[in-house]
Parts: C-alpha cells; sequence; structure tokens
C-alpha cells in the first residue's frame, strides 16, 4: 500500500499539473477522529503499521484541508500528506502543484534569497540543484549516489545541501549541526563527511553520534573534536532551524526532497534526473 502511494505521489510530482477550482478560503477541517477512523479503515488491514497524525491545517489551495501524517512500518517511518475536500468526502494524495506559464518561479526566487548551504559547482550554472536532506534517513542514502553520479557527469550543475532532520530521527539533528560546522570549516571535508554518514549510518545511535560524528569529521580532513564544540553552540542550532524554516515555506515535507531551478521533485532515478536537468538547461529556466 505504501508503496502504491509512494507512486503516485511520484508521478503527480512529474507528470501532473491541474487547477482547483476556487473553493471557501476557511474549510472545514476533519476532526482527528475521523482521520484517525479514515487511516483504520484504509491501513488497519496491515497489522505492522500505525500512524500518528502530525497536523491538520488548510491548504494553500482554497477550500481543501491538508493532512500530514507519519506512517510507521517495516521500511520505518514515513512522512505522508493528503488533502480533503470541502464536503469531507474526497481525498487527494500527493502534492498541489504550482501553474501556469513559469511554475516554478516563485520557488526560484524563494531559493536564491533563502539558501545557505554549501555548494559544489559552478556559482554561474544554469542549473542548480537544492537537496533538502536528513543524513539519518536511508531514503537520502539511497539517493546520494545518483546525486554524485550527476555531479561528475554534468558540469553545468551547482548543487546546494540544505539540512532537514526531521524529528523522528534521534540523531539527525546533531548530525546536521556537525556537518554545518564542517562545511563551514572546509567546503571539500563536507562532502566527504556527509558521504562518511551515509556509508555509516547503520552504525551510528543517538547514544554514540558524538563519538562516531566526531571520528568521521576526523577522517574528512577536519578537526573532530573543533567539530563537536561548534556543534555545541546555540548559533549552530540556529543556522540549522534557519535551514528547517526554508524547507517548510517551500512546503517541504519528506527527505529527501530536491529542486531544479524551483521545481520540486522526490528522489528519482538516475536517468530521469539527468533528463530533467537537462531539459532545465536547455529551457534557461
Amino acid at each position: 500500500m505504501l508503496r502504491r502511494v509512494a507512486a503516485l505521489a511520484v508521478l503527480l510530482f512529474l507528470c501532473a499539473s491541474f487547477g482547483i477550482a476556487q473553493q471557501k478560503a476557511n474549510p472545514a477541517l476533519p476532526s482527528e477522529d475521523t482521520v484517525n477512523s479514515f487511516m483504520h479503515a484504509t491501513f488497519g488491514f496491515d497489522p505492522s503499521l500505525t500512524w500518528k497524525i502530525t497536523s491538520i491545517k488548510p491548504s494553500e489551495a482554497d477550500g481543501l484541508a491538508e493532512v500530514d501524517v507519519v506512517v510507521t512500518g517495516p521500511q520505518g517511518p514515513q512522512e505522508q500528506k493528503f488533502y480533503v475536500t470541502p464536503d469531507g468526502k474526497h481525498v487527494v494524495i500527493g502534492d498541489i502543484l504550482p501553474f501556469g506559464s513559469h511554475p516554478y518561479s516563485d520557488f526560484q526566487k524563494m531559493l536564491e534569497q533563502g539558501m545557505t548551504g554549501p555548494s559544489r559547482g559552478p556559482a554561474n550554472a544554469p542549473v542548480t540543484v537544492v537537496e533538502f536532506s536528513d543524513l539519518q534517513c536511508p531514503h537520502c542514502k539511497e539517493a546520494q549516489p545518483a546525486i554524485n553520479q550527476l555531479m561528475t557527469n554534468r558540469q553545468n550543475v551547482r548543487l546546494v545541501f540544505q539540512s532537514f532532520p526531521l524529528p523522528m530521527h534521534d540523531w539527525a539533528a546533531k548530525a546536521a549541526a556537525y556537518a554545518d560546522c564542517v562545511a563551514r570549516a572546509n567546503n571539500d571535508a563536507f562532502w566527504k563527511f556527509i558521504d562518511s554518514i551515509y556509508y555509516s549510518q547503520a552504525d551510528i545511535t543517538a547514544s554514540n553520534a558524538d563519538e562516531k560524528l566526531t571520528a568521521l569529521a576526523d577522517a574528512a580532513g577536519v578537526k573532530g573534536a573543533d567539530m563537536a564544540a561548534c556543534a555545541a553552540k546555540p548559533e549552530t542550532a540556529t543556522r540549522v532551524e534557519k535551514s528547517v524554516a526554508l524547507a517548510k515555506k517551500l512546503d517541504v515535507n519528506s527527505t529527501p526532497t530536491f529542486f531544479i531551478n524551483g521545481r520540486r521533485l522526490p528522489a528519482v532515478p538516475y536517468d530521469v534526473l539527468e533528463k530533467i536537468v537537462d531539459f532545465t538547461a536547455k529551457q534557461g529556466q
């Protein structure tokens, strides 16, 4: 069931563009009891699945209520989003996409104004890929080889990394803080550092995170003890929080999420990623 939901979300990301008729500005929000009853009716057949409602709020599309839940199964927790129609009788699963002749320009402007993460590739590249990632997220680990391959094969791409540690992960925020400090100390070391975290992900726990991250920082070419001290500073947490705030402003709710010149995408196969990058470079948008 979760795979079908994820597949539908990817399809909507890549292929869909639709309009939502104007409805009343303040929809009646479904209650938690109603949402829980819906989730039970939909996923209750599988005893390995549990869920937690994280928010019920008006969506950016007038008239629709946005519901965010975390569904936990054998593969770990996954954030899911759906929209409830004003009559409370229908649900739309997936993402509401921007529309217009230049549909991604607003997101692109917000990114240009707000992104502060480390980057690689030419500063004047025609294509900028912004990655919102959680270093504890297994899906981010799975997506990283495609990103590294893209940066090897395409010289006209700039990659910007933005931290988005998810609250469900118990050492992700600490890893984001270390990563912020490593990036400020040495940009080349940063990319080695995050690759090493993904590689060592299964060995890192909340109880040993400081020890492991310090050692990985040393191995990346910076002084691990200095990175540990930096990671514990309030100003480091503030920088990570600003990255999280930017993600939320862009309606990012899962990791990894990518923006290619403002076009939002989940993790996709390398051949799809490459085609979108090449198309964007040719279009100049």
